[in-house]
């Protein structure tokens, strides 16, 4: 078994609790409203701001035997920076505040999904960071996809409306192939193991930060 095959086996549980979200079904389904799918982005753009950041701070942390995995976080942030423009530029073509969204406080699961990862990175270990990148593009895979059609064919918005997920979509298939081939380099079981954990994590918040979005369920229209 290659650790990314390990990875996404003892994950499992929390790929499942991720995938049983109320707000993630109906999403993916297309039975959201306009005034949720806003409030996802709202949170999304909190989460992704910090992207960047938490990958500077993680490559800033590993020393000269994690090289590898300096050169892979340069590539991310050449790739990353800046998406959560788009997020902010989708909430407007929705019909949204875009100022208050973006000077809003974030939602409090967000907050706390956020600083675990500074504090992890900080703290423990910054090879831990890959796991929040485990959790967080695949499931913006399964969201550009699958949901990102649905939602604006129920709600007839236009594709200005999803620039964010779309450009996910084909973006993170493709780093997710980067990504397993790059988890199958991680040999040092400490950094496994950290992957592991924080993967773990924040799957658990990542669950909790969609629990908390508003949410009615919309009609899907055929």
């Amino acid at each position: 078994m290659t650790f990314y095959q390990r990875l996404v086996a003892e994950t499992i549980d929390g790929q499942m609790a991720l995938a049983s979200v109320p707000q993630i079904q109906d999403g993916l389904m297309g039975r959201i409203s306009r005034e949720t799918y806003i409030a996802y982005l709202t949170e999304a753009y909190h989460h992704v701001k910090h992207t960047v950041p938490l990958m500077q701070t993680a490559r800033a942390r590993m020393d000269e035997n994690h090289q590898r995995f300096v050169e892979a976080l340069n590539e991310y942030i050449a790739e990353e920076t800046g998406h959560e423009h788009w997020i902010l530029a989708d909430i407007k073509h929705c019909g949204g505040d875009m100022a208050a969204a973006r000077d809003a406080a974030p939602g409090a699961a967000t907050q706390a999904m956020t600083d675990y990862a500074y504090d992890y990175i900080r703290e423990a270990n910054p090879m831990g960071f890959f796991g929040m990148v485990f959790v967080l593009e695949g499931t913006s895979v399964k969201l550009a996809t699958h949901g990102a059609e649905a939602v604006a064919k129920n709600l007839g918005l236009g594709p200005e409306c999803f620039s964010y997920l779309t450009s996910h979509g084909s973006l993170d298939l493709e780093h997710l192939h980067f990504f397993e081939n790059l988890m199958n380099e991680v040999e040092d079981p400490a950094d496994q193991a950290a992957i592991i954990e924080v993967a773990k994590a924040i799957f658990e918040r990542f669950a909790a930060m969609f629990r908390s979005i508003p949410h009615v369920r919309e009609v899907a229209h055929a």
